[in-house]
């Protein structure tokens, strides 16, 4: 199973352990439950339709990060 690359934007960056446990995470299903781990639990604040089989999955990291994951 290849992993999911994950990418930082900017000055953000994303802690190598989050990182390294998101890269393994291959279905929308597997980030859901990784953010449910998180301390407070992390849940998505808004989904982006981009067209019928495309969206943006935006999850606030904390007060100036984001992670947004595009599925299809």
């Amino acid at each position: 199973m290849r992993d999911v690359p994950v990418r930082s934007v900017g000055s953000a960056s994303v802690h190598e352990g989050d990182a390294r446990a998101l890269r393994a995470c291959t279905t929308l299903a597997a980030v859901l439950a990784w953010g449910r781990t998180r301390t407070p639990p992390r849940a998505p604040s808004e989904i982006v339709t981009q067209d019928e089989y495309t969206h943006d999955v935006v999850i606030p990291l904390d007060a100036e990060r984001w992670l947004v994951f595009d599925t299809t």
